[in-house]
């Protein structure tokens, strides 16, 4: 529960002497600040994207209308339910009055909004609003029935995130950081008057992750972007309690029992994969609710009476969900559903009578339910949309396996078209290779249209989880850390080496591309600049081309947070360089294509613009593509088409 939420937003201080301006060296590396206003505006018009054939940009306008609606969350008479849906192109809030019914959509225009609360007598919804992908969003109230959006807070250059609605909906709870653009401060905002009070304000990043009825407050102060320490703070008195210190730091996820005194914890803590257990603050005695020996507990939900315990087991990739009583922590009956690739837990309403559940096969999108604990009826809400697409025809993902250079099995998800199952194939089918950002991302069986997209055009998709994945115990998840990851970074090369030794046809060796975003665009860089030959294209999508530069100019909130992932920009300086793909520049000797958001407050635009100038400067061949109006990705369906249909034609163009 908390871990979702750390990831979405999880950022920290600023750390001395990582700050410091960015001077360019002779090979043109350097540059200072991020955001669109970094960059000329002739230079955003220089390398904006060109227009894609009428015939693919048709096609994957009708791929992406193949989705499904959020699972969303029930107003507190469970009549109503609330959801986010992209079908406008941008992401937006919208509300069904009955299951199955007709969607009515709540809000508009160009920004992205998100559904973060709904107050609990059933009046208001809370949202929140981003522009331009800036990842500074605010936040707005709007009435349940519909109507004009009221903000609470959206200033320029703050990140402010909603926490909760108190239970006599008089007050709501967000997180901001405009006092000091590297902490997070909480305040309680009076619905009936608009007053904001600072509530609580010390140094770093803090989050609410639970909260009592009598006014007490569960804190997480994010260390890492996977460790924290947890606190309870109570309002009136200003008193912060201690739960796990900084003596203790680890990954908690953490919220109120059902019994006074008594926390349920998610976590590694005691072996290498996260169990869930229940533990007594006043004797520190621990009690093991699960007892996972391979495969971690992923996170788990509670609803407002403690009634029902829901969690989600990640196995290898797959989702298992299941329910316990709260208060007992006995089982508790719940569906089973068939042939499915996951089944995800949503909201449980606050009385713990009914959860959302969303079930993923491979060949169909997400369809939402809500189950019903105490008759066992599951009823459909949302349908999902697929016109004009026979998504039976799908290819559907296997698990396996490739060796790395000293024996380690990686795992890798794959899915092929039709004719390269065909054991008198002539020649290979060409192999795109899309590595997820992260880098404790995992990437995961279930239904993808953006993968079949890659398997239509003949490639074999493969999604690779190297070390430093998330979901294969905390050794795997932390073998990557700082100048560790010089030992593993060969998972990259080894993929491709795997697949021209085994897949290869008639003594023909398939061609291999490689893409992917954040830290897969890393990997792309550093793949076709260190391990130049393995592949024989790449696409790297809003990622950093030298660690060093990408830790001066990262967004301040963000910096600390990937410091422990990479390392230290003076201790670890040369291993940073030696991980940095801009190191490599000379052995570059294939086709690369960079794609950015000019607005990227994650990965500064400079990443992109650098390499692309390095690269020139060498006088070898690259192409750059900028987006002005988006951030870590693109969010605006137009941008998506754009930028999904360039590194389809550039992977189809180099790999036949």
């Amino acid at each position: 529960m908390m871990r979702l939420f750390v990831l979405l937003f999880v950022s920290l201080f600023l750390v001395l002497g990582c700050a410091q301006s960015a001077k360019k060296d002779s090979s043109g590396i350097g540059y200072d600040g991020l955001g669109k206003e970094s960059v000329d505006p002739k230079v955003l018009a220089q390398f904006q994207a060109p227009a894609l054939e009428p015939a693919l940009s048709r096609k994957i306008q009708s791929y992406l209308d193949i989705r499904s609606p959020g699972m969303g969350m029930l107003s507190p008479d469970k009549k109503k339910l609330f959801f986010t849906w992209r079908v406008t192109g941008t992401t937006q809030a919208w509300r069904l009055d009955s299951p199955k019914g007709f969607p009515v959509q709540m809000t508009g225009g160009e920004d992205s909004t998100s559904i973060a609360g709904i107050t609990k007598d059933g009046k208001w919804l809370a949202l929140g609003r981003d522009r331009n992908g800036e990842e500074n969003p605010g936040i707005y109230l709007q009435p349940t029935t519909g109507g004009a959006l009221k903000i609470v807070q959206h200033k320029e250059k703050v990140r402010t995130h909603f926490q909760f609605f108190t239970d006599d909906s008089k007050h709501m709870f967000f997180i901001a950081n405009d006092i000091n653009p590297k902490d997070f401060a909480l305040y309680r905002y009076e619905m009936s008057s608009g007053k904001i009070e600072l509530i609580f304000s010390q140094p770093g990043y803090w989050v609410v992750i639970d909260y009592k009825k009598d006014g007490r407050l569960l804190l997480a102060k994010i260390v890492t972007n996977i460790d924290s320490e947890i606190y309870e703070l109570d309002p009136k008195t200003k008193q912060l309690t201690t739960i796990f210190g900084p003596e203790e730091k680890h990954d908690y996820q953490v919220s109120y029992a059902a019994k006074e005194g008594e926390f349920l914890v998610l976590t590694p803590k005691f072996g290498d994969f996260k169990n869930l257990y229940s533990y007594q603050l006043k004797t520190k005695k621990w009690n093991a609710l699960t007892d996972r020996k391979q495969w971690d507990v992923s996170g788990f939900k509670l609803d407002r009476q403690h009634k029902h315990l829901v969690y989600s087991i990640n196995e290898g990739g797959y989702t298992k969900t299941k329910a316990m009583n709260a208060k007992s922590y006995s089982a508790v009956k719940f569906p089973d559903f068939k042939d499915t690739e996951h089944v995800y837990a949503g909201a449980i309403s606050d009385d713990g009578s009914v959860v959302m559940l969303g079930v993923e096969t491979a060949k169909g999108p997400r369809t939402s339910y809500t189950y019903d604990f105490a008759t066992g009826k599951q009823t459909q809400w949302l349908l999902p949309s697929q016109p004009e697409v026979d998504t039976s025809n799908f290819a559907k993902s296997s698990l396996e396996y490739y060796e790395a250079k000293d024996g380690t099995k990686i795992p890798m998800f794959v899915r092929r078209p039709a004719h390269c199952l065909k054991a008198d194939l002539p020649k290979p089918c060409p192999v795109a290779v899309h590595f997820h950002g992260g880098p404790e991302g995992q990437s995961q069986a279930g239904f993808s249209v953006f993968s079949q997209l890659f398997v239509d055009e003949g490639m074999i998709y493969v999604e690779p989880n190297v070390r430093g994945s998330d979901g294969y115990g905390k050794k795997w998840l932390d073998s990557d850390n700082g100048p560790l990851r010089l030992k593993v970074i060969t998972d990259i090369q080894d993929a491709a080496t795997f697949i021209k030794k085994n897949w290869s046809k008639n003594g023909v060796e398939p061609k291999v591309g490689v893409f992917g975003w954040s830290y897969g665009g890393y990997s792309t860089l550093y793949a076709m600049t260190k391990y130049s030959g393995s592949y024989d294209a790449g696409v790297a999508l809003v990622g950093m081309s030298n660690l060093l530069t990408f830790l001066n100019n990262t967004a301040p909130y963000r910096r600390h947070l990937r410091i422990p992932e990479y390392g230290d920009p003076e201790k670890d300086k040369d291993a940073l360089v030696e991980l940095s793909p801009s190191t490599h520049l000379d052995k570059i000797s294939k086709p690369l294509l960079i794609i950015q958001g000019a607005n990227d407050p994650r990965v500064p635009v400079g990443e992109a613009l650098q390499m692309h100038r390095a690269l020139n400067a060498k006088k070898i061949s690259n192409q750059l593509i900028i987006f002005a109006d988006e951030g870590h990705g693109s969010a605006k369906r137009s941008n998506q088409v754009l930028e999904i249909g360039h590194t389809l034609n550039f992977l189809k163009t180099h790999l036949q």
